[in-house]
């Protein structure tokens, strides 16, 4: 890794701000910022977090829930266990046919709220890159069609490319409002934002 990457890295705020504050990833900004505008995360709901790793999103989550709330974590990599019980965290593929039955088993109901951060390994090679974020996307996307609860949200990042919008047109019938999210911790030049697909409906419309 270049070390004038990582040099500049170590000097940007938000990543001095998430170790000062023993977060585990400058990523939890991106969330906290997002749910400061929208809501999309409110107490006592029951959040699943795709592509957890290393835990940041779970962190924010967290708070946003409360005690009463449920936070469950899914990545392909182990994630260093949380304290509190209402807060799990568990290996998964998203691409497996069967994580969303098995992500259902540790979940006290369906949840209000599917967030994923998942990335796919980045080749440089941007067409790939592009492709591989979609899909993975829509694998998050699938899953929360399956075991999201009527009216509940869905924030996905995405890598901006011509494949996008087929996605969001796809995510769009199924939900009552979308929303474009770049958030101020996300770095400018990077091409990544999100997407916030508010209240699920209970039949896509024809």
């Amino acid at each position: 890794m270049p070390k004038a990457w990582i040099r500049e890295r170590k000097n940007e705020c938000y990543y001095k701000k998430a170790k000062a504050a023993n977060y585990r990833s400058r990523s939890i900004y991106k969330l906290i910022q997002a749910n400061e505008k929208y809501g999309f995360i409110q107490l006592r709901n029951i959040v699943v977090d795709l592509g957890a790793a290393p835990g940041g999103w779970i962190q924010a989550a967290r708070k946003m829930t409360g005690k009463h709330g449920f936070v469950l974590g899914v990545d392909l990599k182990p994630i260093e266990p949380f304290p509190q019980d209402y807060i799990r965290t568990i290996i998964g593929d998203l691409t497996d046919p069967n994580i969303a039955e098995q992500i259902m088993t540790f979940l006290p109901r369906k949840p209000d709220t599917i967030l994923s951060d998942a990335a796919p390994n980045v080749t440089g090679i941007w067409e790939v890159d592009h492709a591989r974020q979609i899909d993975l996307a829509t694998k998050a996307f699938d899953i929360a069609l399956q075991i999201l609860r009527p009216n509940g949200n869905f924030f996905v990042k995405l890598f901006q490319g011509d494949l996008m919008e087929d996605f969001v047109q796809l995510v769009k019938d199924h939900f009552t409002e979308i929303k474009y999210v770049k958030p101020e911790a996300s770095r400018a030049k990077s091409s990544e934002m999100y997407l916030l697909a508010i209240g699920l409906k209970t039949q896509p419309e024809e």
